[in-house]
Order: structure tokens, then C-alpha cells, then sequence
């Protein structure tokens, strides 16, 4: 169904280039949309012209025209006066009505193929049996962006992310709740992942700058077949997701960009304590005091560089060959031994992924 504001514009959009006064009324006598104040007063005269047989007639010097959707009349539109640019104007405005009812039940129809494509409630069959119907093509490269957001509360519509993509053909935006965004967006033959960064960059900024970094957005890989879709919208749900835990300062998170963080994302909790608990003896990570922290994310953000550490942290090579010594005695693993400090950091992303967890249960 057109919404009342799409009504609206379009009636005075034609009033402006015609300088005829326009209104749609529904089937009941509601006026939905009009550019003159007076056309509640003909509600008994449009009444009985909805249940004549003609398709327009001029009656009290004004024209009325039906408007119908498939053969069921669904509007009646008034044009003010008598004349024949009256009659003209009314007509190519039922017309174009019309034509709107037609593309908004085609776009309503696609945005539930999308979401039932999505959510893995079609049979292969009746993907591409629909899809046909539907002139949506099958064969094209798609990727699906995933971004969470509150549609009302942080003021950013599903409309608006289609003007930022360009309301481009073959691009699909949609939600499946009240959360989220989806945009499934196709793509040309020579666009890859860089393109998707700009695409997910663009998509951001509808979004108040001080949002962004609230609400990050999170894309799948490329597919090639539209039953693909899925697997592609699957991937940035998870993307979303272990960005959450492990990426919490990026605001674009790409699935392919996920690395052993999506592994461990899919562990179940009872073995990851069973890993932390022959890892560290009983202890965690949380015990460890906020300088030995700070020692061990350097180190590992410098590539176990101990130069380079020592020179960013400001303390002496000798002060931080000491605090990895220590960290050994109490740990049994030396960072400096690159099988040592893979263990570490790996540790180091079950703690947090359980701990999120934990958050999430509450």
C-alpha cells in the first residue's frame, strides 16, 4: 500500500505543473492525500460514484476518476472543476497512481522474497521459480551488509539508506526486525573488498556521527548465486557479533577479516574453561595486575618485538625481559617463543569471549 505522504507528494507535484487541485479518498471516504481543503465535504457524492459502474464522472463541476489495483478498486481521485484540463489532468494522475500501486506491490513482494531468502525459509526450487517471477536475477556477485540499528530511535529509515546506495535496481534494503538494516547489495564485475569498505562507509554515514561508533556494520563474502544469499547474510550476523567481542573498536567489520576470532566464537563454553583451566592452573587472566596487561597487549601489538616495546612503553629492555621472565615463573609460557605466545593470545580472546558471554546470559 503507498504511503499517505507518497500520495501527498505526488498530488502536489502535479498541482504545481498543473495548476489543478487534486485529492484521493479511500473506499470508506477518507481523504489520504489532497490539495484543497474542502473534499470532505463531498462525501456522500463520492460514495455513490464508488458504486456506479463508471469509471469517471464529472459530478457537483468537479472529476472523478476510479483508481484500481488488479481490477479491485482500491481509490477514488478527485479533480477540481469541470473543464477538459480538469478531466485530463485527473486522469493522468489516476494513471500514475496506479502505476504506483503497481511498483509498491512489486517492491512488497520482493521485500518479502529477500527476507524469506535471508532467513533459509524457501526450497531451492522456489527460490528460483520466484526469483524468475519476480525479474530478480540469479546469477549475479551479492554480499550482504548487516547494520544494527533502532530504525525510530536513532532516526535512520530503510528509505534512507536507499537514497545513500543510489536506490539502485538490483540493491535490496530491508530488516527482519527492529534492530537491524540489511542491505543486500549487487555487484559489478570488477568490484571486490575494497569497494565493499566504501559501500559500508557510505551506508554508516546515515547514521549521527556520535552513533556510529554504537552501532558498526558488518559484511559477508561475495557470492556468486542468489542461493548463496543466506550463507553471505549468515556470515555478517557473525561478523556483527564477534566484532563485539574481539573488534569493539572498528565500526566496519568484514567476516573475511574475522580471523581466529571466528573460531573461537563457535566454541562451546564448558570446553573453553576447560582450556583456561589447564592453560593457567586454576587462574585467569583477570588476576594478572593492570601493569603485566598492559605489558603483554604491546608486546603482542609489536610482533614480540622486545626493542620496540620497551621503546613504547617507556621502560628500560631490561625492565621488560624482567616482567616476561615473571609472567613465565607464574604462567609457564615465554611470549618470546612464538608457540608460547599464540597460546597466550588465544587464551587471552577465550577469556574475553566467555566473559561476554557470561554478560549476555544476565
Amino acid at each position: 500500500m503507498i504511503s499517505n505522504q507518497v500520495l501527498q507528494t505526488t498530488l502536489e507535484g502535479i498541482k504545481t505543473i498543473s495548476r489543478i487541485d487534486l485529492s484521493v479518498i479511500d473506499l470508506e471516504g477518507n481523504v489520504l492525500a489532497a490539495t484543497f481543503p474542502e473534499t470532505e465535504e463531498l462525501g456522500t457524492s463520492i460514495a455513490a460514484f464508488a458504486d456506479s459502474p463508471a469509471e469517471s464522472q464529472t459530478v457537483q463541476g468537479n472529476q472523478f476518476f476510479k483508481v484500481f489495483d488488479e481490477n479491485q478498486l482500491e481509490y477514488v481521485l478527485l479533480a477540481k472543476g469541470s473543464s477538459d484540463d480538469a478531466y485530463m489532468v485527473g486522469k493522468m494522475a489516476a494513471f500514475q497512481i496506479q502505476n504506483l500501486l503497481v511498483a509498491y506491490k512489486e517492491r512488497f513482494d520482493k521485500d518479502n522474497f529477500i527476507k524469506n531468502l535471508l532467513l533459509d525459509n524457501l526450497l531451492l526450487v522456489d527460490i528460483y521459480n520466484r526469483a524468475k517471477k519476480l525479474h530478480i536475477s540469479t546469477e549475479v556477485r551479492r554480499v550482504v551488509f548487516l547494520l544494527e540499528t533502532e530504525h525510530d530511535k536513532d532516526g535512520v529509515s530503510l528509505e534512507s539508506v536507499r537514497t545513500i546506495l543510489g536506490n539502485k535496481p538490483g540493491d535490496f534494503v530491508t530488516a527482519v526486525d527492529e534492530k537491524s538494516i540489511i542491505v543486500v547489495k549487487e555487484l559489478e564485475a570488477e568490484e571486490g573488498y575494497a569497494q565493499m569498505n566504501q559501500a559500508a562507509q557510505s551506508i554508516l554515514e546515515c547514521l549521527p556521527q556520535e552513533k556510529r561508533r554504537e552501532s558498526p556494520i558488518a559484511y559477508g563474502t561475495i557470492v556468486n548465486e542468489i542461493k548463496e544469499v543466506s550463507r553471505s547474510y549468515k556470515e555478517a550476523r557473525m561478523a556483527l557479533d564477534v566484532g563485539k567481542i574481539f573488534f569493539d573498536e572498528r565500526d566496519i567489520i568484514a567476516y573475511s577479516s574475522l580471523g581466529i576470532g571466528r573460531l573461537i566464537y563457535q566454541l562451546p563454553i564448558p570446553l573453553c574453561k576447560m582450556f583456561i583451566r589447564e592453560i593457567f592452573d586454576g587462574k585467569s587472566p583477570d588476576d594478572f595486575d593492570e601493569e603485566t596487561l598492559t605489558t603483554i597487549n604491546k608486546f603482542f601489538e609489536n610482533s614480540l618485538n622486545v626493542s620496540e616495546t620497551s621503546r613504547q612503553l617507556y621502560i628500560h629492555r631490561n625492565t621488560l625481559v624482567y616482567r616476561l621472565d615473571k609472567l613465565q615463573k607464574s604462567t609457564g609460557l615465554d611470549l618470546r617463543v612464538f608457540e608460547d605466545a599464540i597460546t597466550f593470545k588465544i587464551a587471552l580472546m577465550v577469556v574475553k569471549y566467555m566473559k561476554y558471554m557470561e554478560n549476555m546470559d544476565y
